[in-house]
């Protein structure tokens, strides 16, 4: 019989950023191979634990922006028109607009052709929301584009899973944003952030970690306390 889980330790969004380089620089690990893992994992807990009567059929609405969350937004959404959802994509810029990683994604679900809104669209009817608007390296109060998403999100009928921590929260300080995401779920990678916990969750719902791959070496020259895997035992563990 195994013993009890390692506790899962929060981290700032400075300590994240460095684990991002440690996979990078010291182990070659990508961002197009973070991103992907990191989008299977979201769609695989959007089928598991956000859509109680199957993916099949689904419409599912991902928020895009134009960094790394928008990428893992695009790669869930493939995930899941290829196991029989019908997603729609909303960008806070024109497509070619978007650059690096984001724009590979991006490039990818329109040869799936996979419907991209524009971006003054209204929101259509959906099942589920997938926030991948903001990251962790986001300060201060959403603008533009983004915050009219924000604001429409929040008004929107369909739950929310926000991807990381909802877009408009600080990830270190857990400051609340005008607006920031009041997500349904929140599924955060790799290891929670500090900002997700008072005051922060009061917008973040039910919040999972996934692993996306990071080995406990990388995490604890980061800064984490962790003996062993938080994985070793379950792909998603709830916080």
């Amino acid at each position: 019989m195994s013993g009890p889980l390692p506790a899962i330790p929060a981290l700032p969004a400075a300590a994240m950023a460095e684990v991002d380089r440690l996979m990078l620089d010291d182990l070659g690990v990508g961002t197009l191979q973070l991103m992907e893992t990191a989008g299977h994992a979201i769609a695989a807990f959007a089928r598991e634990r956000c859509l109680p009567g199957g993916v099949a059929g689904t419409r599912v609405l991902a928020l895009a922006g134009s960094g790394g969350n928008g990428g893992d937004a695009l790669v869930a959404a493939r995930w899941l028109a290829a196991w029989g959802a019908a997603p729609t994509v909303a960008l806070t810029k024109a497509p070619e607009a978007y650059t690096g990683a984001a724009a590979h994604q991006l490039a990818t679900v329109q040869r799936m052709g996979i419907p991209v809104l524009a971006t003054d669209d209204a929101l259509p009817d959906a099942d589920l929301i997938l926030d991948g608007l903001l990251g962790f390296s986001a300060a201060g109060n959403p603008r533009g584009a983004v915050a009219t998403l924000i604001d429409a999100a929040n008004a929107h009928a369909a739950p929310i899973l926000a991807i990381d921590l909802p877009s408009g929260l600080d990830a270190t300080t857990g400051a609340i944003g005008l607006p920031c995401v009041r997500a349904t779920w929140t599924l955060t990678l790799a290891l929670p952030k500090t900002g997700l916990f008072v005051p922060g969750a009061a917008v973040c719902g039910a919040i999972a970690v996934a692993d996306i791959g990071v080995p406990v070496e990388v995490l604890r020259r980061a800064g984490a306390v962790l003996d062993a895997s938080p994985f070793a035992e379950a792909w998603f563990r709830s916080l």
